[in-house]
């Protein structure tokens, strides 16, 4: 067995994990880090996320005259994720947060060469706008692929100097205690078996959420939400909870551990990266939503950027685990988008000229990717061919051609002569979305389905797809692991998501959409300055 020695373990390489080690190593500490991912693959799901981050009272915000302080922020937060003000540990982390999130967020990265695209987005506005008041969803010029790869280069820079161990391809097997505190852990290389023993005073989990794997998320479900029978897996696929388990055993308490953070409409990667593997698809905002019948969802329709957390339970309440999104190529152009670095190569490699021009002239390039790479992206130039079609795929006879035929008819019919269009809940939310100048440019103004010109139309066989574990690990402000009595436990640390974003689940019930990144880093630099500072 090989033997370490270190002031600090660092137990995961996602974002959080590289960012504790970033600081502890600037301040002097000798770090081990060990990740269960290979080289290539080292940032976790930064490497494959978009780089939303929802961030209050930026010069970005200002400069589109938008008025945020901490204070509205923390109003929406309270609001929109129903947290319990009781519960002082997620409740301080929400503080921190909005307080923070401009000072250690985005001006440390800005200091980092990290930029931020000129337009701020409004996403989760919620359905009776008890979400975002205002819009503050900032995305990183490069995704946040980008991000990852500025700290993985400056957490080489600061270790150059010998005190950076990196462990890759290592599972953390068990944590080790001493006299009441940490003392390290064993850690196996999973290439040849052998086994590691670091020794360190202070350990720091950063080994993500709890549903990487289906098996714990289906366990930590809650009983009083609808399950669909099969779910696509956008999680990382080591975020398995083993860690969490393992810091239960001296004394940690995983709370919230049934709330999570999934997507309402995904489909499988045409070229997964493992077993499952889901792409999360941002839904058209003019895409009719229909169950398997080829019937629209109602009586409330499905509109995407107001409420995921309700957009979720809709859909896994559904007879069968899959629901349907019909639209025309119109459509598709300029509002279909799939979440995540991998499909977004403009932004990802900050060809801004690309990246205008597929803005204002449509995203062709990516419908007919889709078309040709996925079976679950269907086109067809009548309605009753491509009814055909969803049959075929789903090996039914669920969808009658009329059936789909009669519900193009009815949404259509508001936009007769002489009817109001604003009498569909639809349009209705459409057009408050094109009230702000980033959502109208991509955001189609309403006009019927089978408009003249549109074509050809276009269904997605769509499931739910699994994401972020919203709980976690109880933490203080410090990032310590707090037990039962709510004392820390020495020596022990947790951040990012494996601490539910800070204090076990800072979010609550649902998210303001983009606090995942931000969360991240402040759980790790907070964890890094009480680990210098001896807090």
């Amino acid at each position: 067995m090989a033997l370490l020695k270190s002031d600090v373990l660092v137990a995961g390489g996602g974002l959080a994990g590289i960012v504790t080690a970033l600081e502890l190593l600037r301040a002097g500490k000798r770090v081990a880090l060990v990740d269960r991912d290979t080289p290539g693959r080292f940032g976790g799901l930064a490497l494959w996320a978009f780089g939303g981050m929802a961030l209050v009272g930026t010069p970005l915000q200002a400069r589109r005259k938008i008025i945020d302080t901490p204070e509205i922020g923390l109003r929406d937060w309270m609001r929109f994720g129903e947290l319990d003000p009781a519960d002082l540990h997620a409740t301080a982390w929400a503080r921190h947060y909005v307080e923070h999130s401009r000072t250690d967020v985005h001006d440390w990265l800005l200091a980092h060469g990290i930029k931020f695209m000129p337009a701020v987005n409004w996403v989760e506005r919620g359905r009776d706008g008890d979400g975002n008041s205002v819009p503050r969803y900032h995305v990183v010029w490069g995704t946040s692929r980008e991000l990852a790869r500025r700290m993985i280069a400056a957490l080489r820079e600061a270790g150059a100097n010998g005190n950076l161990v990196l462990l890759h391809g290592h599972r953390v097997t068990a944590l080790e205690t001493a006299d009441g505190r940490m003392a390290g852990a064993l850690a196996i290389d999973e290439g040849t078996g052998r086994e590691v023993r670091i020794d360190a005073p202070v350990v720091v989990l950063a080994t993500g959420g709890l549903n990487g794997g289906h098996a714990e998320a289906r366990r930590n479900w809650p009983a009083d939400r609808p399950r669909p029978a099969t779910m696509l897996n956008g999680a990382h696929p080591y975020a398995d909870g083993a860690m969490h388990h393992a810091a239960e055993t001296l004394g940690a308490r995983i709370v919230r551990a049934g709330e999570m953070w999934n997507y309402a409409a995904g489909f499988p990667h045409p070229f997964p990266h493992f077993d499952g593997h889901g792409l999360s698809a941002i839904p058209c905002k003019s895409a009719l939503w229909l169950d398997h019948t080829g019937r629209r969802i109602g009586p409330e329709p499905l509109v995407t950027g107001f409420d995921t957390h309700w957009l979720c339970q809709r859909v896994a309440e559904q007879e069968k685990p899959w629901t349907w999104h019909l639209l025309n190529w119109r459509i598709a152009a300029k509002e279909f988008a799939i979440s995540g670095a991998e499909h977004n190569p403009r932004i990802r490699d900050q060809q801004f000229l690309r990246f205008l021009k597929e803005t204002l002239l449509g995203n062709h390039r990516l419908v007919r990717q889709m078309q040709r790479e996925s079976a679950h992206f269907l086109v067809g130039d009548t309605l009753a061919g491509l009814a055909d079609q969803m049959n075929a795929l789903t090996c039914s006879h669920d969808i009658a051609p009329a059936t789909l035929q009669a519900t193009a008819d009815a949404f259509d019919a508001n936009f007769a002569p002489g009817t109001n269009p604003e009498g569909d809940l639809q349009v209705r939310r459409i057009l408050h979305a094109r009230q702000w100048g980033p959502d109208r440019l991509r955001t189609c103004k309403p006009a019927p389905l089978q408009q003249p010109g549109a074509g050809p139309y276009i269904a997605i066989h769509m499931q739910l797809v699994t994401r972020k574990s919203l709980g976690g690990l109880r933490t203080d402000l410090h990032s310590r692991v707090l037990d039962a009595t709510h004392a820390p436990i020495p020596g022990l640390y947790c951040v990012g998501e494996a601490a539910g974003f800070g204090g076990g689940g800072a979010c609550g019930k649902r998210s303001l959409e983009g606090t995942f990144l931000p969360g991240c880093i402040l759980t790790a630099r907070a964890a890094a300055r009480a680990i210098v500072t001896g807090a």
